[in-house]
């Protein structure tokens, strides 16, 4: 069908064919330079959109230029898309332009995303944990790499393991950083700070870039800086006999420490990916099939520390699976092993009690092993353990006994609240924990929950970051009274089942130090309260709230103090929550 000579009509064809084009191109082979400028195009097309409406005359030179476009996008023509992109959209902004009266051609995009709006009220200088802007990419270099401390240099060459371009998660990458050794804890702080530190300072001196909402005013993600990257790679050469990995260099050790699997479908322990007795990282970088030879783990190899089998993407769809879970039987003798992560791996669905024989083991990353259904009946004995990750695991039903016994935690993500018989641990216990720093629990189904359970959170002054959430829409789990620890700085409650502020939740009842407030789903209806006072949170983030009742100029009145909100909603709120 050619381009209809309705304007609306035109463009509407226009979009839905940018769209087409851009996903055949990308089933034919990713071109970033083509898919950016079919991007250019759709933002162009959408000024048009709404200056149509304004529009009654001269339309034919333009209606002339988009049939051009069309011929382009129906033929599938990547030549002259690429070649005449630029020409393409300036004849559009020009033909425009001619249209309307002087000044009435916004240059800006003139959209947003459909469910989300950004608002930042009151801006500050960010700094790299509190970072404003995506720094851009010709940003250049402002460190001399060769003054960094080791520490700091194996963490920042370690980042060649992962391919040109990849999108790095910040805390996943400070856990490995720490299972390698990298990073200690020192009398002020912890490993995972001292490893924030080090994100902090390569974010400042441009080496690495934070990658997202150029708005948010915390970095979760980073990219290497491309100008830096060949920098690295010289510096890798440099001091390749002090760093034991291969670092996507030309060359790499004959006896390399490390390795590193890149291959679509590994079957480790036969031929050239049978580990050798040195070996002390397993890194999975791009296999999505994990095969295990019965040998995969002799006895001779005693050193591995590092066993990065789960998911590193960005991506949660990006699919790793095992063809069996009789592996983990061979890692009982690993007696060095200090993480170990499963992420995201599907076909798992029980971690043998042979697990609990890893003593020095300090990180164990089992996030979003969406088949995992049972663990060790007691993990008491896993004293060196600092990170326990379960969240996501959504088939488990209860928590191993011993979690109260494991004092060295410092972050417990996924714990789960169920029935006294499933899961015969209490809340309560958690407070023996006084390291932690970060919790989340699930409130399941059949949870039981007495009164008072949560009392002893009072003495948990370490916690600083907490989320709750809710697997059931009952009003009786709402009533549940929540006392929160002294020193929160970040809450978050996912699914709550009540429809009104509970009292815990009031302004007057919220630690003074709590700056950070995210609420997502559940059936809240109204963010009033009886209060005199507003809540203090600078950063607060309102998600999927299908039943909400919020007008955008409440924030403020509710959040006197706010900096940065950040709101999506379903498209029947979208408007109501619209700056415009």
């Amino acid at each position: 069908m050619s381009i209809p000579t309705n304007k609306m009509k035109a463009v509407a064809l226009l979009l839905k064919r940018v769209k087409t084009a851009r996903r055949q191109f990308r089933e034919r082979g990713r071109d970033e330079s083509l898919d950016g400028n079919l991007e250019k195009l759709r933002r162009e097309l959408n000024k048009i959109r709404k200056l149509f409406e304004k529009v009654k005359n001269n339309e034919q030179e333009l209606l002339h230029t988009l049939s051009k476009v069309d011929g382009h996008l129906r033929t599938l023509d990547s030549k002259r898309l690429n070649q005449d992109m630029n020409d393409i959209c300036k004849r559009i902004r020009d033909s425009a332009q001619k249209l309307l009266p002087k000044g009435d051609f916004d240059d800006s995009s003139g959209e947003e995303d459909d469910d989300r709006r950004v608002i930042l009220l009151h801006p500050s200088r960010p700094s790299s944990k509190q970072h404003k802007n995506q720094l851009p990419q010709h940003k250049k270099l402002n460190m001399n790499l060769r003054v960094l401390e080791t520490y700091e240099r194996n963490c920042l060459l370690s980042l060649l393991v992962f391919p040109e371009g990849a999108v790095i998660k910040k805390r996943q990458t400070i856990y490995w950083w720490i299972g390698e050794g990298f990073l200690e804890s020192t009398e002020l702080k912890t490993a995972e700070e001292e490893g924030e530190d080090v994100i902090d300072k390569l974010l400042k001196s441009n080496v690495i870039l934070a990658y997202g909402n150029r708005e948010c005013p915390i970095v979760n993600k980073f990219q290497i800086n491309p100008l830096v990257r060949p920098k690295l790679v010289i510096l890798s050469r440099e001091n390749h006999r002090s760093y034991p990995f291969p670092l996507r260099i030309p060359y790499s050790h004959i006896r390399s420490k490390w390795s590193v699997l890149e291959q679509k479908k590994v079957t480790l322990g036969e031929n050239s990916l049978k580990p050798e007795s040195r070996i002390n990282t397993i890194f999975n970088v791009g296999a999505s099939y994990l095969n295990f030879g019965s040998q995969w783990l002799d006895k001779s190899i005693q050193n591995l520390k590092v066993l990065q089998l789960g998911r590193w993407q960005d991506s949660p769809s990006h699919h790793i699976e095992v063809g069996s879970e009789k592996f983990l039987q061979k890692l009982q003798n690993q007696k060095n092993l200090t993480y170990f992560s499963l992420r995201g791996i599907s076909r798992i669905s029980e971690l043998p009690p042979s697990i609990t024989l890893l003593e020095r083991l300090q990180i164990l990353d089992l996030k979003a092993c969406h088949n995992l259904e049972t663990l060790p009946n007691d993990i008491s004995s896993m004293k060196s353990m600092t990170h326990l990750i379960l969240s996501q695991c959504y088939l488990l039903e209860g928590m191993p006994k011993g979690i109260e016994k494991l004092t060295q935690l410092q972050v417990l993500e996924g714990y789960v609240v169920g029935n006294s018989r499933k899961s015969p641990q209490r809340i309560s216990e958690l407070a023996n924990l006084k390291n932690l720093k970060r919790l989340s629990i699930h409130i399941g189904s059949e949870a039981v929950i007495k009164e008072g359970e949560f009392e002893s959170w009072r003495e948990m002054l370490a916690l600083e970051q907490l989320k709750i959430s809710w697997g059931v829409s009952c009003k009786g789990y709402s009533d549940i009274k929540v006392i929160l620890p002294l020193r929160l700085k970040r809450l978050h409650l996912e699914g709550f089942p009540g429809d009104e502020i509970p009292e815990w939740l009031k302004p007057s009842k919220l630690p003074e130090g709590c700056k950070e407030l995210k609420l997502m789903g559940g059936m809240l209806k109204s963010m009033n309260h009886e209060d005199n006072i507003g809540w203090r949170m600078e950063i607060v983030r309102l998600m999927y709230l299908k039943h909400l009742k919020l007008e955008l100029t409440n924030l403020s009145e509710l959040f006197p103090l706010l900096r940065y909100a950040e709101i999506k909603q379903n498209s029947k709120r979208t408007q109501m929550l619209s700056l415009n």
